[in-house]
């Protein structure tokens, strides 16, 4: 079956109320603890990984990276998990051939996507696919842990807000609760993901720290800093506004400037972009 994509706005690209301080000795950042998960290190030098690892530039003390990816050795490293759509390519095929009933679907059957991305939407619209999911991306939070990962952010939560004719708001946050408690029994602090409309809701059901995509371009920062405080990672793709998000939260927040694609260093090509790298 040929997938149909929905189109719509999304601020993000290709990633507990427990308030746990970061366990730091000189730069190297401890392991978490089941009993007491580190949280996000406040106003820290900080990179953006996902397109695919390589040496942190100096004086980086946090680094975002892919759960298959290994995690940066005396860093406080946080693991992306694309908890509410698959990834592109060869994981659409795994879910489509293992777990298609947990797909969402139109009305008509169709697999909703996300175009921008080329991914599918996971179906969090039952307790009972819910917590079949919650097994599935709970054993890659646990496998986060065993890499030695102090941190994990689940990315789409937003879906909800990006695709409501589908997804309620209620089942994301159902949902996300599920991945909260895994993170914590596994020892891992866990982010929100972007959706500023809900960082209470968020902050409510668990969540340690936030990953904003765009919020200085989207006047949304205060949003979160006004529940997560300074523990906001935040990631912009445009000079102009992680400039003004520098001059505004840069003593306060951890910003990071990166391009689109995420590209690593070396690897540019015309097909997808310049690396592109500044934090303060």
């Amino acid at each position: 079956m040929t997938p149909q994509f929905f189109t719509a706005r999304r601020t993000a690209t290709a990633l507990v109320l427990t308030a746990a301080t970061a366990l730091v000795v000189g730069t190297t950042y401890g392991q978490a603890s089941a009993d007491a998960p580190a949280n996000l290190p406040a106003n820290v030098q900080a990179d953006y990984q996902l397109g695919g690892a390589y040496a942190p530039p100096s004086g980086t003390g946090v680094v975002v990276r892919d759960r298959t990816a290994e995690p940066a050795d005396e860093l406080y490293n946080v693991c992306y998990v694309n908890g509410f759509q698959t990834q592109p390519g060869d994981e659409i095929d795994w879910w489509k051939s293992e777990h298609d009933d947990l797909l969402l679907r139109d009305d008509d059957g169709e697999y909703v996507g996300d175009v921008e991305w080329d991914e599918l939407v996971l179906d969090v619209t039952t307790p009972e696919k819910r917590a079949e999911l919650a097994g599935i991306v709970g054993g890659w939070i646990e496998g986060c842990a065993a890499d030695g990962f102090q941190a994990v952010e689940i990315d789409n939560f937003d879906t909800f807000h990006r695709f409501p004719e589908f997804v309620e708001q209620s089942d994301a946050l159902e949902y996300a609760e599920l991945l909260v408690t895994t993170a914590h029994d596994a020892g891992l602090a866990i982010g929100q993901k972007n959706a500023a409309e809900i960082v209470a809701e968020g902050r409510a059901i668990g969540f340690d720290f936030a990953v904003a995509e765009e919020c200085g371009e989207w006047n949304e920062c205060d949003d979160y800093v006004g529940e997560y405080g300074s523990a906001v990672l935040v990631v912009e793709y445009q000079r102009q506004y992680f400039d003004a998000t520098c001059d505004e939260f840069g003593d306060e927040l951890s910003v990071v400037l990166r391009d689109v694609p995420l590209t690593t260093p070396g690897d540019e090509d015309d097909d997808e972009g310049e690396y592109v790298y500044d934090a303060c």
